[in-house]
């Protein structure tokens, strides 16, 4: 693991054990990529709850409750799914803080309102046993499949370290 990865697995470590934080992560075109950042510091069963990777729209729907008429309003790459993944992640896991990727790595796939490096990102928290309105963004990476995999861990723990610093 390289050191920009290794220092958010740190990171995301301290926060999460400074708080008393469990995470849970929903994991679409980064196929479990951000767990296994999460998990390669010792002692991560004390932050890491568990990790669903959902890379088809029927694993989205079953394992972490995606409405397939969000997937179909708006796509498995939109902020919307995005959103109910880590919704989906907090119901199904005993975590307390959740984060999604969904997104376009390539190289093919893109449309026009969707080029490939589109990623769309969700946080939710469950504050005093209830699931809060996830947080989601849509970004946009440049580069190979890889670096637009990499790229998108990167954010997600950068925004998932954000959400724990910022919990009430």
């Amino acid at each position: 693991m390289d050191a920009a990865l290794l220092a958010l697995s740190e990171e995301v470590g301290a926060i999460c054990r400074a708080r008393g934080l469990m995470i849970a992560t929903a994991e679409s075109c980064t196929g479990g990529w951000a767990a296994q950042v999460i998990t390669h510091t010792p002692g991560s069963s004390a932050w890491f709850e568990r990790g669903f990777v959902t890379y088809t729209n029927e694993a989205k729907t079953a394992m972490l409750g995606v409405h397939m008429d969000t997937i179909d309003k708006f796509g498995a790459v939109s902020v919307e799914t995005a959103g109910e993944m880590a919704s989906g992640a907090l119901k199904n896991s005993n975590a307390l803080i959740s984060l999604a990727i969904t997104g376009v790595a390539g190289p093919t796939g893109g449309s026009p309102d969707k080029p490939v490096g589109t990623v769309c990102f969700g946080w939710c928290l469950r504050n005093n046993g209830l699931i809060e309105t996830p947080s989601c963004q849509r970004r946009l990476f440049a580069g190979d499949r890889e670096a637009i995999r990499r790229q998108s861990v990167i954010y997600a723990l950068n925004g998932l370290i954000d959400c724990a610093r910022n919990m009430p």
